[in-house]
């Protein structure tokens, strides 16, 4: 029974680049109105892009069309085959590693992407330091300094970094990848949900700040995403109680949601934190 949700969402799902224009679509005959997804002339880039999910979001922003600059810190080889695969999209891609806390590492990653493809439109902050969880009182310092450095200071350093050339186009996308977890607040996650609290104000912020520029600012906050090596076997029934659709979600799903807030179809949103979690968590007004 619980299998059926997400059977219908895999038969239904498709992603964002399959989307086709409808030209005078009423809706009837279950037929919705559908607007086209068209990233062709945008450079993305997309931090942590050698992981599970961003390497999702990576071949959806290049199925769209977009230009893709994939950076990693340890998996180079990951890197090198998703840029093998964008080349097989017709789109043009670079690898770059960079230490994303690190303020030197993200200018020489600026000056390497603007060389090879030009100065990103489209900005994906989606890499994030892990490590063990734990309570408060067992947590270690270090732990809540890793998270503040990845979370908070990714954002400040890439926005430093990357928006200003967004300015000077007049157009822009940043894009923070959040969590489920930062409204919850489930024991254990302490250092984790701090450095996305933190997160989720400097990029509140920023978007009143460089909105006037055509820059939005929005976040994707995944709930417990389906990916290539997380499954749905290993759900327990409690966290499926707790999320109104009754499934946990794929990571297309969320690589979509990002897609989506990179194009011009999300040119009036901003300041948004997106839940993409089946309804497990739904802010409040």
């Amino acid at each position: 029974m619980r299998d059926e949700p997400l059977e219908r969402a895999k038969t239904l799902s498709r992603t964002a680049a399959e989307i086709v224009l409808t030209h005078g679509s009423d809706g009837q005959n279950g037929e919705p109105n559908m607007l086209n997804l068209d990233l062709s002339g945008r450079t993305a880039l997309v931090t942590g892009a050698s992981g599970e999910l961003g390497r999702v979001m990576v071949r959806t922003l290049a199925a769209a069309g977009a230009d893709v600059a994939i950076h990693y810190h340890g998996n180079r080889s990951k890197a090198e085959e998703l840029s093998a695969e964008c080349g097989q999209k017709g789109v043009r891609s670079c690898v770059i590693r960079a230490d994303i806390t690190r303020k030197d590492d993200i200018a020489a990653m600026r000056a390497t992407v603007t060389a090879a493809l030009g100065a990103p439109d489209i900005m994906v902050n989606n890499a994030v330091i892990q490590y063990g969880w734990t309570s408060v009182l067992e947590q270690a310092e270090a732990d809540y300094e890793s998270q503040f450095r990845s979370c908070v200071m990714q954002n400040v350093l890439m926005a430093q970094a990357f928006v200003p050339a967004m300015k000077a186009k007049g157009w822009g996308r940043v894009i923070g990848i959040n969590t489920e977890c930062t409204m919850q607040c489930w024991p254990s996650q302490s250092a984790y949900i701090a450095g996305k609290a933190g997160m989720d104000r400097v990029l509140r912020v920023l978007a009143k700040e460089v909105g006037e520029f055509g820059i939005t600012v929005n976040q994707v906050a995944p709930g417990w995403t389906i990916s290539e090596n997380r499954t749905d076997a290993e759900t327990p029934q409690w966290y499926l109680d707790k999320v109104a659709l009754k499934r946990r979600g794929t990571d297309q799903e969320i690589a979509n949601a990002v897609a989506f807030l990179a194009s011009d179809l999300a040119s009036f949103i901003t300041g948004v934190y997106l839940p993409v979690c089946g309804g497990s968590v739904m802010p409040a007004i």
